[in-house]
């Protein structure tokens, strides 16, 4: 597989000179944890559905990643070929991604809640060679549903299953014995993760990252929030997202730290964890803020917890006072993308107002700026199109160098509307692509408006965001039906359930109208739509 990373050569010189890019690899990392701590723990993997909670050594999570990747070896996967892992947060996803590492292949994490929509499209465009997935999880049957796709996948050649039987488990893997060659010697400027994006544009955007741009967001956001190889992470969003993946499986790596792993949020599970393994740190959307507080406050203690970093949606000024009054850590706010990792992060020491009312200050070696339509910066408080230019900035979309978005200066478009304030900090007012951010979670609103324009009742449609306290954002569907027809609710779900959609994608009210409010030239005013929404919403 050929990747056309061509933002990583552009921006080595000044990267290296500036003292951002480490040049290390996570297999260093994990050799380094090993050699050092061999008997520490390492990861601690709680299964939501059987109660069951495995743990590892750092000796023992070497020896496993050896013996996966001796495994994958054999199966033929090598150098630069992709290998998608669509599992939950189980210790099997740790082993497989560092599994993958260490002999030079590149990782695409998938959501577990993708279907058939997404992963044909994702797969395909990867040219995945090699899926590591479940048997089930939440009673999808997952190789069913695979061996469906490799008919219209022609590069994906091999299954691994986490709980199969066969040749073709994840334990026939584990059980294959140790690697035999020497690991792969991976350049840090390799390609070693193919992340996709929620599509704004009809499809998703493979963002593609090396040693150096992940190790180079990981190393300034622990140093900021004072994380250390004696604190414990807790992780329960979904390490195949971003933020799991990097502060949750490759961050304790590098820092040799444990990390503790939810596969479903439960807040009480969550709770007993904290206490249970001392957990001093972790990281997530608001909706899981929100439930650990209720589970907290007046009920139960986590004396251990230290900070709580909120991404993702803004977090509620009450919630925050809530949160450190139940939780007594410190809740710090935070904004990034899958492009580069967290942008910006409020500090630990800030007075915790700003949580509520900002997205925080740019992590070292990561600059911000906000410009007007003429590309000129405006002054401060005044929104703009909000433009990073980072050391940790992706390498480019896969085949799509068109769309990098990335000017010969190095700065990144990031397609959000933001403000930023006299000290340096700013807030997320809107967003020029059309996501929803439904707990955490990108919704990609072309795409579902473009299934919608095929049922036979629709005539116009648009996907808007209405507020909730949980979840941040939630989904309305604005329908006018074509004449004489009718559409409802039910026949929303029901057509897009036929079309494989995620079910997290589905819009949670509709809206009918007579006729849609446009611009003189027949554009959609959505702010106009929001602003219906957000009335009825409240009255």
């Amino acid at each position: 597989m050929h990747f056309d990373a061509d933002n990583l050569p552009l921006r080595r010189p000044v990267m290296v000179a500036a003292g951002r890019w480490p040049d290390t690899t996570i297999t260093a990392a994990l050799d380094a944890a090993v050699a050092a701590r061999p008997d520490a723990l390492a990861v601690v993997a709680h299964r939501h559905a059987t109660g069951e909670e495995r743990r590892f050594t750092y000796a023992e999570l070497g020896a496993a990643v050896d013996r996966v990747a001796a495994g994958l070896a054999r199966l033929g996967v090598g150098r630069t070929d992709v290998v998608a892992v669509q599992l939950p947060n189980w210790w099997e996803f740790t082993v497989a991604v560092l599994a993958c590492a260490r002999i030079g292949a590149v990782v695409n994490p998938l959501m577990h809640i993708f279907r058939e929509r997404e992963l044909r499209f994702m797969l395909g465009h990867g040219e995945a060679t090699l899926a590591v997935i479940p048997a089930s999880f939440n009673g999808h049957d997952f190789p069913a549903m695979y061996r469906s796709l490799q008919a219209e996948v022609p590069s994906l050649q091999h299954l691994v299953v986490v709980g199969g039987e066969g040749d073709t488990s994840f334990d026939a893997l584990l059980d294959g014995g140790p690697i035999t060659e020497s690991p792969v010697a991976v350049d840090p400027d390799e390609v070693i993760q193919l992340i996709y994006t929620s599509g704004t544009t009809g499809e998703p955007k493979g963002v593609m990252h090396s040693s150096n741009t992940l190790f180079a967001n990981i190393v300034p956001f622990m140093e900021r929030v004072a994380l250390t190889g004696d604190d414990v992470v807790l992780m329960a969003s979904p390490m195949a997202h971003q933020t799991g993946y990097l502060y949750g499986l490759l961050g304790p790596v590098h820092l040799a730290c444990p990390a503790v792993l939810l596969d479903v949020w439960d807040a009480a599970v969550a709770v007993a964890l904290i206490n249970r393994h001392r957990v001093t740190f972790t990281m997530a959307s608001t909706p899981f803020l929100t439930d650990l507080s209720d589970a907290t406050d007046g009920e139960a203690a986590v004396d251990s917890l230290r900070q709580f970093v909120c991404a993702g949606a803004p977090i509620p000024g009450p919630l925050v006072e809530r949160a450190q009054r139940s939780l007594g850590a410190a809740v710090l706010s935070a904004w990034g993308m899958s492009e580069n990792g967290a942008v910006t992060t409020t500090l630990p020491d800030d007075d915790q107002r700003r949580a509520a009312e900002t997205d925080g200050c740019p992590l070292p070696g990561t600059e911000v700026k906000v410009v007007g339509e003429d590309g000129a910066v405006v002054p401060s408080g005044v929104p703009g199109r909000l433009l990073v230019r980072s050391c940790s900035n992706f390498g480019g979309y896969l085949k799509r160098p068109h769309l990098n978005g990335t000017d010969e200066d190095g700065w990144f478009d990031t397609g959000d509307i933001a403000r930023l304030d006299d000290s340096g900090y700013i807030r997320i007012t809107g967003r020029s692509k059309d996501v929803i951010i439904r707990g955490g979670e990108n919704v990609p609103v072309v795409e579902v408006e473009s299934l919608l324009y095929r049922h036979p009742a629709v005539a116009q449609v648009a996907i808007v965001a209405y507020p909730d306290e949980r979840l941040g954002e939630r989904a309305c569907a604005v329908v006018v039906p074509k004449p004489d027809a009718s559409f409802t609710f039910d026949d929303m779900i029901g057509f897009l359930t036929s079309e494989q959609l995620a079910k997290n994608y589905l819009p949670e009210r509709l809206v009918v109208l007579d006729a849609m409010p446009t611009t003189p030239s027949g554009k959609i005013q959505k702010f106009k739509l929001r602003e219906l929404i957000v009335n009825e919403v409240t009255l």
